[in-house]
């Protein structure tokens, strides 16, 4: 049996390409946004999946992903989801529209055998459909996650920029013990900007995997919701996909 590190709200946003007022596939999306909001803490973490999609289950896809931003307000997400707009100097103004609302639900971060596992599952949309198919967000699974040494070099072109490498603390930065790779735990890597992952596919049954019920922890996600949490004004944005699980 795994034994439960942290639970908490899971939220999917998908920002689309600049100029794309409506998407329509994978391919007119910039960047899949995951947010973490622990039920023991005020903090919210926003990640970024750098494939754009969640890991496939069934291929075992390993997926590299980053924590953006840590923060202890949802107004303090509020520019990182809404519309930017801008200036170039070859095409005049452009404007980025405002991260979509995908999916909700509830996760946990468990410790199982030598490895840490993030495990969900939704509460909307109650019928996933091409938006989620299309970022491989499904209703429920389960992904091996490991934590990137800092200070471990990086093959050329990947991984963060020097500006953005994290400095953690003495404690985490201990987990490694001069190893490339750590499990994720605790769960505490997550509140530093700059922490790279790998998210690994593992097991669509994560309940079965786990033997954690997730069920009951999706009960307990009721009590929020993706508007009142992060704030986020349903007239801002369109947010069928959450609903009907289509892409706009």
């Amino acid at each position: 049996m795994a034994e439960l590190l942290e639970d908490g709200d899971i939220y999917f946003l998908y920002r689309p390409r600049v100029q794309e007022e409506h998407v329509d596939s994978l391919d007119e999306v910039q960047r899949l946004l995951v947010v973490m909001h622990p039920w023991h803490g005020r903090h919210l973490r926003l990640l970024v999946v750098g494939r754009k999609r969640m890991p496939d289950i069934s291929e075992h896809d390993r997926f590299w992903a980053f924590v953006d931003e840590v923060v202890d307000r949802p107004e303090q997400l509020h520019k990182t989801l809404q519309a930017r707009r801008y200036r170039t100097g070859t095409r005049g103004e452009r404007e980025q529209p405002p991260a979509r609302p995908a999916a909700e639900g509830a996760y946990v971060l468990a410790r199982h055998d030598d490895h840490t596992h993030l495990a969900y599952e939704l509460e909307l949309p109650t019928r996933p459909g091409e938006a989620q198919r299309g970022l491989s967000i499904e209703p429920e699974a389960s992904y091996i996650v490991t934590v990137k040494n800092p200070q471990a070099p990086s093959p050329p072109g990947v991984g963060l920029g020097a500006a953005r490498k994290v400095r953690l603390p003495a404690k985490l930065q201990g987990q490694f013990h001069g190893r490339r790779f750590a499990p994720l735990d605790p769960p505490d890597f997550l509140d530093h900007p700059g922490t790279e992952l790998v998210l690994i596919g593992a097991a669509h049954d994560a309940s079965e995997e786990l033997r954690i019920d997730l069920d009951a922890e999706v009960e307990r996600a009721e009590r929020s919701t993706i508007f009142g949490d992060l704030r986020i004004g349903r007239r801002e944005r369109p947010v069928a996909p959450l609903f009907t699980g289509e892409w706009a």
